[in-house]
């Protein structure tokens, strides 16, 4: 494990959190906005960097944003989707049933 640490920032413009450790990227989750919903399409952690907790504390900053923020997440990403059935206190911020087609709604600019 490394002494670095562990920052995590939302790039809206890039519509992406990335995680660094120092000043090295270790790994992002990729999103989508829809009306007053966040889409979780992607989490990826550099392989050498992998089991340091770094996707869980993605999933954690993203989801305490959304809390945050009033809105809701649908988890399209695989991570997304095991977090929300190990951590059923986070179920009140999950739109809709993982993975399932959600209602259309025009996208924000």
């Amino acid at each position: 494990m490394t002494d670095e640490p562990l920052t995590i920032t939302d790039r809206p413009t890039e519509r992406r959190y990335e995680a660094r450790l120092g000043d090295r990227l270790a790994g992002w989750v990729e999103y989508g906005r829809v009306g007053s919903r966040l889409v979780a399409l992607h989490t990826e952690v550099l392989p050498e960097l992998g089991g340091r907790g770094i996707a869980s504390a993605l999933v954690r900053r993203v989801l305490d944003d959304a809390r945050a923020d009033g809105i809701k997440v649908t988890p399209r990403c695989p991570f997304f989707v095991a977090h929300f059935e190990r951590h059923p206190e986070d179920a009140d911020l999950m739109a809709g049933s993982p993975g399932s087609p959600q209602p259309r709604e025009k996208p924000r600019a």
